[in-house]
């Protein structure tokens, strides 16, 4: 039974990172502000940017269909919990599944990660973003 969680989770968090690569908005971002805050839409403003890392042992070898019940539970799931948690994205490697979340709180996180039936090996709060320009960015 945890293996099929695990798989469905992890297929989950493909599905994620495919939307993720499709999505232009930070690519197009002013390279000049790496903040956060630069990069969450006003309705978000409120919400927190978490990564969480997931240990899934096999997660590398799931399949697109599984892949994509797990993405179905965790919407599933968000979708009962209302605006104050989103997911935006997950990476999956080998044996672990990072993902990347909006929420009001860690509380919240948690809460999914139960209802979904997904572990949580840590939860850390995102504080900044940066990348091989901000070597040459100006700062004020």
């Amino acid at each position: 039974m945890k293996k099929s969680i695990s798989i469905t989770f992890a297929l989950l968090m493909i599905a994620g990172t495919v939307a993720f690569s499709q999505n232009t908005e930070i690519a197009e971002a002013n390279l000049k502000d790496y903040s956060v805050k630069h990069h969450t839409k006003k309705k978000d403003a409120k919400l927190n940017t978490y990564v969480i890392e997931r240990d899934m042992p096999g997660a590398g070898d799931l399949t697109a269909v599984q892949l994509k019940e797990v993405s179905q539970m965790s919407n599933t799931v968000l979708e009962e919990q209302g605006p104050e948690i989103k997911w935006l994205h997950s990476y999956v490697t080998t044996d672990k599944i990072f993902c990347v979340y909006k929420a009001k709180d860690e509380d919240l996180l948690r809460e999914h990660a139960k209802q979904a039936g997904f572990p949580i090996t840590s939860i850390a709060k995102l504080v900044t973003v940066i990348n091989p320009e901000t070597a040459t960015a100006s700062v004020n």
